[in-house]
């Protein structure tokens, strides 16, 4: 198994998935798969839905399009040149997949593979169908991995390192019965968007892409604004009026209408556009369908805020930072926490 074998099998698997991406049918530039295992896939996208509301199906198939979009040879190649020659490892590690959005523990899954070592995989109960799915399709393309991937249901078993990816409680969890094994634990981050007032009405509509990509549910997801004082937020409202059909989504929808009834009973001022709520707040956390925001009197204010909230930050979009819309697209090499998965795994030998 060779780095060249492996980079050959991820590309083959990142066509399948770009092809579900787009709702294409199974085709002879895709035979290396049969035709019924790719129309199981396509069975699969549509049963969960069934299985996590969240789960629509275009959110599925954005998160397949972002993934394959990695999974090209140049990319590949690029990532891997940044690491030693990867040999195959007799070492098992652990990965506690989160469910927040569609396939977020794949990241994770390539990075233990590429490395070199086994996977010993538990699901999260939102998101345990498309992985398997997914290791069905990689364990067909290149069978040297069959034997390097598992699944544990309930007790993890033997293991020589962990990663795990969960809240707050979570992380508690694992402290408790994984921190003597060397161990990569990620708690709860979010984003946020640095405003400065004369965003254009693209702009705009590009930050609420990364505001209600996946319903707001991922730690790239933007759940805080940073505006100067005075903001006018009906500019804001008029450039993020196209997402107004993510009300129609039930636990969207029951989650703004719990929201805005509890607010409203305790005599909490909201700004409301009637898919999305915005509170006056300096926390970063709010439920689903809300956004906090705060003012800021200058920049220097600005760097202070986002320097001591730089622990719960995953990403930061604006005109200084990353652009507007591009938060829920990661590269390959952009770790969740900023960490360096990869980097961690090889040393780990």
């Amino acid at each position: 198994m060779t780095t060249t074998q492996q980079i050959f099998a991820w590309c083959q698997l990142g066509r399948l998935l770009k092809a579900h991406a787009k709702s294409l049918e199974w085709h002879t530039d895709i035979d290396f798969i049969s035709e019924q295992q790719y129309i199981s896939f396509e069975k699969t996208i549509e049963k969960t839905f069934h299985r996590n509301g969240w789960f629509e199906q275009n959110e599925v198939r954005n998160a397949l399009l972002e993934i394959s979009d990695w999974l090209t040879e140049t990319n590949l190649e690029n990532w891997q040149s940044n690491y030693k020659t990867v040999i195959q490892k007799n070492m098992t590690v652990a990965i506690i997949m989160a469910g927040n959005i569609p396939l977020v523990g794949f990241h994770d899954l390539i990075c233990v593979l590429f490395s070199g070592f086994k996977a010993k995989i538990k699901l999260s109960s939102e998101d345990d169908l498309l992985i398997p799915e997914v290791i069905n399709y990689l364990t067909s393309i290149a069978p040297f991995y069959a034997n390097r991937v598992s699944f544990s249901d309930r007790k993890i078993g033997d293991f020589d390192a962990i990663i795990a990816t969960g809240d707050t409680l979570s992380n508690k969890t694992f402290q408790t019965y994984f921190s003597m094994k060397p161990h990569l634990f990620r708690g709860h981050r979010t984003s946020v968007a640095a405003l400065t007032g004369d965003e254009t009405a693209e702009e705009l509509k590009f930050l609420g892409q990364d505001v209600f990509q996946y319903y707001g549910r991922g730690c790239r997801n933007v759940t805080h604004l940073c505006v100067p004082v005075g903001y006018d937020f009906s500019h804001f409202f008029q450039g993020i009026v196209s997402y107004s059909n993510v009300i129609q989504n039930k636990k969207y929808g029951n989650n703004y209408d719990y929201s805005k009834a509890i607010h409203l009973m305790n005599g909490e001022k909201l700004l409301d556009n009637n898919f999305m709520l915005l509170k006056n707040s300096e926390d970063l956390n709010p439920p689903i369908a809300m956004l906090y925001y705060h003012e800021y009197s200058s920049k220097e204010a600005l760097e202070k805020y986002l320097e001591e909230k730089a622990p719960e930050i995953q990403c930061i979009v604006g005109r200084s930072y990353l652009p507007f819309g591009a938060a829920q697209k990661p590269k390959i090499d952009d770790y969740a926490d900023n960490f360096d998965t990869m980097k961690w795994l090889i040393s780990l030998a």
